[in-house]
């Protein structure tokens, strides 16, 4: 089921509902410039036999409203619309899943709403905290000389995006999709530029947003809130990740109190058809702890 939910004034986010609506409730939340659509469908499909699954659009995405340029808000804010999407479909607390920037958005969910959560999980993101990351041998490394971005992948974030026309903007996000994605696994084109067409479909046009590149990401830091929080965390761990590589997972679970890492074999910074069942049996087996 499809619905719009006010999340501010001006401000009105998509939002789709999948499987039995008595069921525990899961939000997925998707990262930068990504529509709910993100999450494909074949995944979200393996989720429902568990969960009601909520999946959404953030402002300046898809079919949400796209405002940034009149209405600037910092990147923070996406997180009450995340608590907003709950609000107007009458959710209490549901189980949330976070990816890349949308596990950014997640973390500030377990820090400072906590009573909203049942459980969380976290997807090619890095923690909120100041707290170091001690290696298996002692070794103390801090947050900030954890290792970065793949260079190849901030050399194509560095080119500016002209709009040439639908074909070579669909070719640029499979582009994209495959550098992301790593080199353990192959890659479907066709996949993700039929995911990619679909987005396109759904939101009405191929421009692309760079609303939540431009937000003010000041203040997010949550280190004591989440080295205190009691809300159960899964944190994914994927060999292949080019934003967030190892071992920002093992650092996010040193942070977090409580977390757990899984490993999906192959997995990098994308959600290809290989990952959608391990990925899935893993997030189900920790809904249902």
């Amino acid at each position: 089921m499809e619905r719009f939910i006010d999340a501010a004034p001006g401000v009105r986010l998509w939002t789709e509902t999948r499987g039995d609506p008595d069921a525990s409730p899961l939000l997925l939340i998707m990262g930068a410039q990504a529509p709910g659509l993100g999450w494909p469908d074949e995944l979200v499909d393996m989720l429902t036999p568990r969960h009601q699954v909520i999946r959404y659009d953030h402002r300046d995405t898809g079919r949400s409203t796209w405002a940034f340029d009149q209405r600037p808000c910092p990147l923070g804010q996406l997180a009450e619309d995340a608590l907003s999407v709950l609000d107007g479909l009458g959710i209490e607390r549901a189980h949330v899943v976070g990816m890349s920037m949308g596990g950014i958005l997640t973390q500030l969910l377990v820090a400072d709403h906590p009573d909203r959560l049942l459980s969380a999980t976290l997807i090619g993101t890095s923690a909120l905290s100041t707290a170091p990351y001690i290696q298996p041998d002692g070794t103390v490394i801090p947050p900030e000389e954890l290792p970065g971005v793949a260079p190849h992948l901030l050399e194509m974030w560095s080119r500016p995006v002209t709009d040439h026309g639908l074909e070579a903007e669909l070719a640029r996000r499979v582009e994209h999709w495959r550098v992301l994605g790593g080199d353990q696994l192959p890659f479907d084109t066709e996949h993700a530029r039929a995911l990619e067409q679909r987005i396109v479909e759904h939101t009405g046009h191929h421009a692309t947003s760079t609303a939540h590149a431009r937000a003010d990401v000041s203040g997010l830091t949550r280190t004591e809130q989440l080295a205190r929080t009691t809300v159960p965390t899964l944190v994914i761990s994927a060999p292949a990740e080019q934003v967030f590589p190892p071992p920002h997972p093992d650092h996010l679970a040193q942070t977090i109190q409580g977390a757990r890492v899984i490993e999906v074999p192959g997995m990098g910074h994308a959600l290809p058809r290989a990952v959608h069942r391990p990925l899935a049996a893993a997030i189900l087996d920790h809904t249902g702890r």
